[in-house]
């Protein structure tokens, strides 16, 4: 085992502990990762974290079986700790960083030399930049599941590859691949396959790298490893070629109706081979409690002044409760309907508003979004209206001039709703409520605009394959949507089932509270008199249907309230809409209408009473 190449590495024992000493070789350990040599005399921490059995099971077994075989003992040299007591060889870096920190450790990145550059500088297989997520599905692959049959009792993850040339270097290009994907599948796979095939085993053989963390299903259970070696070739007898790298695997797995949503949306991509690195705290905390969780920060010699990423990534999306003094602002006559409206989209994501003209059904979705969302910025407004469609919606081809040569091309660009998920997905939003808020939203064609995405409002853990991008989408479930409904102009009788099922619905109506007594405080408010208020019941107390009731907001303008603009109002906005409603029939607008009219219904002030004459 030459040891030669490579130079002595150190690791630091956590808080603060010594430095132990090991040596990488060239050995192929039992599943394919290179062995690492650990001399005597050198540091063992003394005790091991809570997690260290569920995160690593097979080095918690190993650093038992060591002390109890005295290969590790008590120690003079180092205060505090345990050591080796002869030469041990590990089976991967991993492996002996762990059995000596008793913590899960990469041993990549754990070892380092005097001069501070990590072990994996040195390996072939090395690449730049951060730990990975990864899932690789292997359940019934031509017809057998490789995780139970190979993966969990081999220590390893594979990907099928059985056109593919023999002698595949790591770390080529995307373009390199799909030139050998084209050239080795040309008769044998679609063009989509390829497609697919190409991005996957770029994945496999230049993305992956030892340390990342890689995940797999078999029988409704995640599986949860660590990979461990560089990615390896191999062409059995059928010369099948099979890409195949290193893994040491966690030994319980997680139910997989038990999985946070977020996590169950990215598993739900059908490919082989898919990213999940977006999800990484979630996972880097499955099985384990919040304690245990800052027990191995506290080993990790985290700053403790930085929230732990596995933890606060458990913290419950909250929607703020809407205060009397919101209640106030709004003039809702109870902050209690308030929390109703909020309760029912943090269950069901969806709402709308929906009643007669007037009745402030956009006012109120955008103040409650902007309270519940913590500002503006949150909240994104689009108007429906009957040519709308999936492309204005979320995703569609645009002509788009090129600013350098003037040129104009058709380029796929987003819309409000992707452009709104995007945000809410960023690093640093993801606890912060954003809403996307839909004014007449039954005047389009719902099925046409939102297309697959219909799908996604109903089920929030899944995701789909995307029309014009191709990509894998899904709700963010900080993402909720408002929409409103002017039942004058189509009935909700209209509305699908489809919908119906989506959405919560709740009613504005002058009939009922909050806004049947809407207008009244708010003339309470400005120091106004009554008098609109009885106008507007009077005049709501003459018309039969339900849906063309007159709501409020017609009156709360500030124009209705200088010389005349009550009956400018009344002829200019709310009679036409009277006139509408009664078109065909032979009703006398201005007669069951008007303000005079009105005016006339309305019980007069009793009279004064004389002054009683004074007595000589």
């Amino acid at each position: 085992m030459a040891t030669e190449q490579y130079p002595e590495f150190h690791l630091r024992l956590p808080n603060g502990g010594p430095e132990a000493r090991g040596r990488q070789t060239d050995e192929m350990g039992t599943n394919g990762s290179r062995r690492f040599v650990v001399g005597p005399g050198q540091p063992v921490r003394a005790d091991a974290v809570p997690s260290f059995a569920k995160r690593v099971a097979s080095a918690h077994r190993l650093r038992e079986q060591l002390i109890s075989e005295g290969r590790i003992k008590q120690t003079q040299t180092w205060p505090g700790c345990l050591e080796t007591a002869d030469t041990i060889t590990f089976n991967s870096s991993s492996e002996a960083a762990a059995v000596l920190t008793g913590s899960s450790s990469n041993g990549w990145t754990g070892w380092k030399t005097k001069d501070g550059r990590p072990l994996g500088d040195f390996m072939p297989d090395a690449s730049w930049g951060p730990n990975r997520a990864w899932l690789v599905r292997g359940s019934n692959v031509t017809g057998m599941d490789l995780v139970r049959r190979a993966w969990l009792p081999e220590g390893r993850i594979s990907l099928a590859a059985s056109q593919l040339r023999q002698g595949v270097e790591p770390r080529i290009s995307k373009e390199q691949v799909r030139t050998l994907v084209q050239e080795d599948y040309e008769s044998t796979a679609t063009y989509s396959q390829k497609q697919d095939l190409a991005e996957e085993l770029h994945a496999f053989l230049s993305r992956m790298k030892p340390g990342d963390t890689v995940c797999t299903i078999s029988e409704s259970l995640l599986y949860v490893g660590e990979i461990t070696g560089e990615v390896e070739q191999l062409e059995s007898e059928d010369r099948r070629s099979n890409l195949r790298r290193p893994v040491t695997w966690q030994e319980d797995g997680h139910p997989y109706n038990n999985l946070p949503e977020e996590l169950q949306q990215k598993l739900s991509i059908q490919h082989d081979v898919v990213e999940l690195t977006s999800v990484q705290a979630v996972i880097d905390g499955l099985g384990l409690t919040d304690e245990e969780l800052a027990d191995e920060a506290k080993v990790m010699e985290s700053d403790p002044s930085m929230e732990i990423p596995a933890i606060s990534v458990r913290r419950e999306l909250e929607l703020p409760e809407p205060t009397d003094e919101l209640a106030g602002e709004l003039h809702v006559h109870d902050a209690d309907w308030l929390r109703e409206v909020r309760d029912l989209l943090a269950d069901e994501h969806q709402l709308v508003l929906y009643g007669p003209p007037g009745t402030g059904k956009t006012y109120l979705a955008l103040k409650l979004a902007e309270f519940l969302g913590g500002g503006p910025e949150q909240v994104k407004l689009v108007q429906f209206h009957p040519s709308y469609a999936y492309e204005d919606f979320f995703e569609g081809f645009r002509p788009q001039e090129d600013p350098v040569s003037r040129e104009v091309a058709f380029r796929l660009t987003a819309g409000p709703l992707r452009e709104l998920a995007d945000l809410a997905t960023r690093e640093g939003n993801r606890h912060i409520p954003h809403f996307l808020i839909i004014d007449e939203i039954n005047r389009a064609n719902l099925a046409k605009v939102f297309g697959e995405l219909y799908f996604l409002l109903e089920y929030r853990d899944k995701s789909v394959r995307l029309t014009y991008s191709g990509d894998d989408f899904w709700l963010p479930p900080n993402l909720f949507v408002i929409g409103t409904m002017n039942t004058a102009d189509r009935s909700i009788a209209l509305v699908d089932a489809a919908m119906r099922r989506r959405f919560a619905f709740v009613e504005l109506s002058p009939r009922t509270e909050p806004t049947r007594g809407l207008l009244r405080r708010w003339l309470a408010s400005q120091n106004r008199a009554a008098e609109p208020a009885d106008l507007l019941d009077a005049l709501n107390s003459r018309i039969d249907a339900p849906d063309f009731r007159i709501g409020p907001s017609y009156l709360m303008k500030k124009g209705v309230y200088r010389d005349g603009g009550l009956e400018r109002t009344w002829r200019t906005k709310i009679l036409p809409l009277l006139e509408e409603h009664h078109y065909g029939e032979d009703v006398d607008i201005e007669k069951r209408y008007g303000l005079a009219a009105l005016r006339r219904s309305l019980p007069q002030p009793l009279s004064e009473p004389p002054a009683p004459e004074s007595s000589a």
